[in-house]
C-alpha cells in the first residue's frame, strides 16, 4: 500500500474520505458443537472468481460461487483498488483465500468438513446497499442450506 503523502491529492482525499461503515458490534454466534464437527465455509472480499466467470468490476456488489473442490489454478483475482497488491495472491493464493489450509484442517479432523461452495465478493466498496439487502442474504441462505456451521471471512 502506498504512503498517503506519496499519492496524488485526489487519490489521497478519496482514501481519507472513504465511506467505511461503522458497526457497534460484530454479529457472532457461539458454536453449537465442537469445531471438529463443524462444516466450514470460506467467504472473501478479494474479488476472486473461477476461470471463465465474469470478472468483478469496481463497485460490483454481486458475488461469485467457487466450489470448494476447485483447484487453485482455476481461481483468478479481478479485485481492483489503487492500494491493492496482487503479487502475494499470485505467489500463494492462501494468503487471501486459505483454501489449502482449510483442506488440511479438514483432513486432520480439526474441522468437520468443508462447505460445498465458497463465496467471493468484491472489496473496496463505496456503497453496500445491494450487498446488505440482496447478495449477502442470498449467500447466507445458501450457506444455511448447505449445513454450514461456521464461516471463515477473509477481507482485503
Amino acid at each position: 500500500m502506498p504512503k498517503l503523502d506519496r499519492l496524488p491529492e485526489v487519490n489521497r482525499n478519496a482514501l481519507l474520505t472513504f465511506p467505511a461503515p461503522v458497526n457497534d458490534g460484530a454479529p457472532c454466534s457461539p458454536l453449537a458443537k465442537p469445531l471438529s464437527a463443524c462444516r466450514v465455509a470460506l467467504v472473501t472480499t478479494a474479488g476472486l472468481h473461477m476461470r471463465g466467470d465474469v470478472a468483478f468490476v469496481s463497485g460490483d456488489q454481486s458475488y461469485r460461487v467457487i466450489p470448494s473442490a476447485t483447484p487453485g489454478g482455476e481461481i483468478l483475482q479481478s479485485h481492483s483498488s489503487i492500494g491493492f497488491d496482487h503479487v502475494p495472491f499470485q505467489r500463494d493464493m492462501n494468503v487471501t483465500f486459505p483454501v489449502d489450509r482449510l483442506r488440511e484442517l479438514a483432513d486432520r479432523g480439526t474441522i468437520g468438513s468443508l462447505a460445498t461452495n465458497f463465496y467471493s465478493f468484491m472489496g473496496a466498496q463505496r456503497g453496500w446497499d445491494r450487498i446488505q439487502s440482496e447478495t449477502a442474504p442470498a449467500v447466507a441462505k445458501a450457506l444455511l442450506a448447505d449445513g454450514v456451521d461456521a464461516v471463515f471471512l477473509t477481507p482485503t
